[in-house]
């Protein structure tokens, strides 16, 4: 859950070159680090920018257009993750597992990035509607890799979707479970988002499911790479996200457990530009009015409330649709509140699905 953006920033100002490294975690324990870079030579012919290089104007302005570009140049960023392309596979069964109240329940596999990665699939039974059922990605929180098993955890949430007849596909990201690569990190790389961008692909090509009906539902990390998959593809058409880590990476960098007994962390004016810039949080007009749902606990002792509360500000102020609920004194798994919290993202998914 901790592992964040680590990121470089290299700055072109006059004569010379100006670096920038982020130590491997953050928040951060010390600024960001200067030392100087000696100049190309003034005959050299123009080359095109490395990925991590912002030009600035003949006075040493760095514009957001500047900024812009560098962030663009970034794996994880909206645009990188954009000019890819998604083709999944068909999805093939591994196992059969013992079957729900009205759907069943497999193991599957698909292709990602020359990958094979596993997941948990639910299929309502009976007959498909015309078209096919709508289907639900189903993004799991952060777990550590070792520990994930495909079939533990989670388990009440999947069953409330599939009894309500959506079909339903939990991937194992890379390096989850049986997944073949390497667990990555949901925040500094592109891997797990790709990894539910070619799980919606693969669902796709199932001829019981509806691909014009496809939703996200994400909890903690699984937040972030819902809003992130939302952002890449306008396929899907709403997303319920609980207790995500979907605050603005600046936020995330100077608040999110900061370390005890130091000073909270701070970022400068161009550190907290690019990060800004990089996170999902600023682009949120590509939603287009798609809807999103909210749902946390105040009392969560993994991602702070505040977080929920910085990304509907952010919503609101890109003038998005979207509706949060609040649960006092629960926890980052809304235990105490989960028929309520299970029952209203039924709802939601089926209005807007």
């Amino acid at each position: 859950m901790r592992r964040l953006l680590n990121l470089a920033l290299l700055l072109i100002g006059g004569a010379g070159y100006v670096a920038y490294s982020q130590p491997e975690r953050l928040p951060f324990a010390t600024p960001w680090r200067e030392e100087q870079v000696s100049a190309p030579e003034p005959s050299t012919a123009p080359a095109a920018a490395p990925p991590n290089v912002v030009e600035t104007t003949p006075l040493g302005t760095i514009t957001d257009a500047a900024i812009r570009a560098v962030v663009d140049r970034q794996p994880i960023s909206l645009a990188a993750l954009r000019a890819r392309t998604y083709p999944g596979s068909a999805l093939t069964v591994v196992r059969t597992l013992g079957a729900g109240v009205n759907y069943s329940r497999q193991v599957v596999s698909y292709q990602s990035d020359g990958l094979k990665i596993f997941a948990l699939l639910t299929v309502p039974n009976g007959t498909p509607p015309t078209r096919g059922w709508p289907a639900i990605v189903f993004n799991h929180g952060y777990i550590p890799p070792e520990k994930y098993r495909t079939t533990e955890r989670y388990v009440a949430y999947q069953d409330a979707f599939a009894r309500a007849g959506f079909v339903t596909l939990k991937s194992d990201y890379r390096g989850h479970g049986s997944s073949e690569g390497e667990a990555t990190g949901g925040y500094n790389d592109p891997g797990y988002t790709v990894d539910v961008l070619n799980a919606a692909a693969s669902l796709k090509k199932d001829r019981r499911v509806n691909a014009g009906r496809l939703g996200l539902w994400g909890h903690s990390m699984g937040g972030q790479l819902s809003l992130r998959a939302m952002l890449v593809e306008s396929d899907f058409k709403a997303a319920s996200l609980w207790a995500g880590v979907v605050a603005s990476y600046d936020i995330l960098a100077t608040q999110w457990h900061p370390p005890s007994g130091q000073p909270t962390p701070t970022l400068d004016g161009l550190n907290q530009r690019f990060l800004r810039a990089l996170s999902p949080n600023a682009s949120l007009q590509g939603l287009r009015g798609r809807p999103i749902e909210l749902q946390q606990g105040t009392a969560d002792e993994d991602v702070p409330y505040s977080f929920q509360v910085d990304f509907a500000n952010d919503l609101r102020a890109a003038q998005q649709n979207f509706t949060a609920y609040k649960y006092p004194g629960d926890n980052h798994n809304l235990s105490g509140n989960l028929r309520v919290a299970l029952s209203r993202s039924v709802t939601f998914f089926k209005k807007n699905l």
